[in-house]
C-alpha cells in the first residue's frame, strides 16, 4: 500500500494526528470504535454502563493478549488513560476526565468532573498500551514511557499493542512492514491480510500510477486530478466519501502586529475566493467552508457562508492602515492534505490582491510540524478532523487560548485569545441538552466567523483506491482511519 506520508513517530501518543490513529488502529485496539454509520462498536471493551452522572463502567474482554504475549486487564488501560493525561497533544481532550479506575481484573471505570455527553466517543482513543513494555528506562537511561515530541524515545521506536499486526521492519521516510498477530483476540474479523509494506509516495501522480502498474494494492490518497483516470481503469475499484475534516489557515499574532486587528483579519478572509479553490483545485472533491463546524454537526450554521469581496477587502485592509499592504511568511506541508500545496499558492497569490505579500515556504509533513509546533511562520495551514465527532473539539484544539496546563490550544498557532470563546466552550462539556448546547455551539461559531479567528477554507473529501481483488469499501470511514484489520484480499 501507498499512502503521502508514513507516520512521523511509533508512539500513539506524540502527535495527535491521522497518521498518528491509522497507525494506532493496526498495531493497536480501543475500548470501542466507529462503524462506518458512526455509531458506535465494541471492542476491547465489550460493554459498558452508566454508573451515575458522572461514572461510566467498561466491562473488559478477558481474552485479549498483548504482542509481547502478555494479557491485558484493565490496570493497563488505567496506565494508558493516565499517559493520555500527559501528553501535550492529547490532554485537552481528556481534561474533563478525572480519573480511571480499576474494579477488577477486567473492569475500569472511566470519571469525569461532571457530567459530560461525550464519554463513548472518547473511549474511541483509548487504545490499551501494554504498561509492562513501556515500563522502566531504554539502553541510554531514558524512562520508556516517555513522550518526547519529534525527538527520539523508546515509545517512538517499540510498539506493543493488542491490534491485528506487529511490527516488524520500519525505514522512516522509505517503508513500514507490518504481519499479522496470530494471537489477536478477534477471530471474528473477516480480515486474511498476512503481511502490510506500507511504502510512503509523496508524489500523487506517482502514487496513482504506481496503483496502475500493479505495483501496489492500495492507495490514499487519490488526487482529484485523477479520480476519473481512476474510475475509468478496469484494474481498480475508486471509493470516495465527504469529510468533516476542515483545511484553514492560522495567522499567527505572536509574529504579526497586523493579525491582532479584526479588520486585516476580516480584509484576508474577504479576499479569498473559497468556491474557486474548491472548483478550480479540488476540482469539486471539496465543499467551500466558511466556518469550522461541517453540515450535521452541532455548531454548523447555514447562516455563515463562505465570505468573499474583494472589494470589502481592500477597504478594511485601508480602513484598519495597511493600505500598502505588509510581508508575511506561509508555511504549509507539500504530503498531508490533498493539495496542500496548489492550495497554499493559490491563497497567496489572493492575499496578493490586497497586498499582503507572502514568501510561502512548502515542506514534506515530518518537518512541516516541527515547525507548527515551533510556531515558526506567520501563516500556518491545519487541517482538523474533530477527535469526537463534535463541534466543541474545533474550539477546544484550535481556538481556545494555549493553556500548557490543560492542553486546550494545542494547535492554536495563530495565538488568537477569546475569553468568551474560552469560556462558553468549557461551558458545552457539561450540557447535556442537546438542543441547548447547540444553540450555545452555534453562538460560538458566529463569534470566530465575525472575529475572523482564524480562515476556514473548505472541508475535503477522501478518496482511496485498491485494485478490484482489495476490497477496500467495508473498511475505509469519514475519519480516515481504514480498518485494514478486516481487509479482505480475495
Amino acid at each position: 500500500m501507498a499512502y503521502d506520508a508514513d507516520p512521523a513517530s511509533l508512539d500513539p501518543h506524540e502527535q495527535l494526528s491521522g497518521a498518528t490513529l491509522q497507525l494506532s488502529h493496526l498495531v493497536f485496539d480501543p475500548l470501542v470504535r466507529f462503524r462506518q454509520d458512526l455509531t458506535l462498536e465494541p471492542r476491547l471493551a465489550k460493554s459498558w454502563e452508566q454508573i451515575d452522572a458522572r461514572t461510566t463502567r467498561f466491562h473488559l474482554r478477558d481474552d485479549v493478549l498483548f504482542h509481547s504475549g502478555r494479557k491485558m486487564t484493565a490496570e493497563d488501560v488505567v496506565w494508558t488513560f493516565n499517559r493520555l493525561k500527559q501528553s501535550p497533544d492529547f490532554k485537552a481532550l481528556f481534561e474533563p476526565f478525572e480519573a480511571a479506575q480499576a474494579v477488577d481484573a477486567h473492569t475500569v471505570d472511566l470519571i469525569t468532573k461532571g457530567p459530560y455527553p461525550l464519554v463513548l466517543n472518547l473511549a474511541t482513543y483509548i487504545f490499551p498500551m501494554d504498561r509492562e513494555f513501556y515500563t522502566g528506562t531504554d539502553s541510554r537511561g531514558q524512562p520508556k514511557d516517555a513522550v518526547v515530541k519529534h525527538g527520539s524515545s523508546f515509545a517512538s521506536a517499540n510498539m506493543s499493542g493488542t491490534g491485528p499486526f506487529i511490527v516488524t521492519k520500519r525505514e522512516q521516510g522509505i517503508r513500514l512492514e507490518f504481519k499479522r498477530f496470530d494471537e489477536c483476540w478477534d477471530k471474528t474479523s473477516p480480515g486474511n491480510a498476512e503481511e502490510i509494506v506500507l511504502t510512503p509516495i509523496k508524489e500523487p501522480a506517482t502514487r496513482v500510477a504506481a496503483l496502475l502498474a500493479g505495483d501496489v494494492d492500495f492507495i490514499g490518497p487519490v488526487p482529484p486530478t485523477d479520480l476519473k483516470r481512476v474510475e475509468a481503469s478496469s484494474c481498480c475499484d475508486l471509493v470516495t466519501v465527504q469529510s468533516p475534516r476542515v483545511l484553514t489557515f492560522e495567522l499567527n499574532q505572536d509574529r504579526v502586529e497586523a493579525f491582532k486587528d479584526p479588520r486585516v483579519r476580516k480584509a484576508m478572509s474577504y479576499a479569498i475566493s473559497r468556491e474557486a479553490i474548491a472548483k478550480k483545485i479540488m476540482r469539486g472533491q471539496a465543499t467551500a467552508a466558511g466556518q469550522l463546524s461541517p453540515p450535521g454537526y452541532a455548531g454548523h450554521d447555514p447562516a455563515l457562508t463562505p465570505p468573499y469581496d474583494l472589494a470589502k477587502a481592500k477597504a478594511l485592509m485601508k480602513e484598519a492602515g495597511y493600505e500598502d499592504g505588509f510581508s508575511v511568511s506561509m508555511v504549509a506541508p507539500n504530503n498531508r492534505y490533498v493539495g496542500d500545496a496548489r492550495i497554499a499558492e493559490t491563497v497567496a497569490a489572493m492575499l496578493a490582491k490586497i497586498n499582503i505579500k507572502v514568501d510561502l515556504q512548502t515542506l514534506p509533513k515530518a518537518q512541516y510540524w516541527q515547525r507548527f509546533d515551533a510556531r515558526d511562520g506567520d501563516m500556518l495551514m491545519i487541517g482538523w478532523q474533530s477527535d469526537t465527532q463534535d463541534s466543541a473539539n474545533f474550539y477546544e484544539f484550535l481556538v481556545m487560548t494555549p493553556d500548557k496546563t490543560t492542553g486546550y490550544g494545542q494547535y492554536n498557532a495563530g495565538n488568537y485569545s477569546n475569553p468568551e470563546v474560552d469560556r462558553l466552550t468549557l461551558e458545552t462539556q457539561s450540557m447535556t441538552d442537546p438542543e441547548a448546547r447547540a444553540k450555545v455551539l452555534k453562538g460560538i461559531e458566529r463569534i470566530i466567523y465575525e472575529d475572523a479567528a482564524l480562515l476556514p477554507l473548505q472541508w475535503q473529501h477522501l478518496a482511496w483506491a485498491a485494485r478490484k481483488t482489495v476490497k477496500i469499501k467495508p473498511v475505509v470511514n469519514v475519519i480516515d482511519m481504514p480498518y485494514l484489520g478486516d481487509l479482505v484480499i480475495e
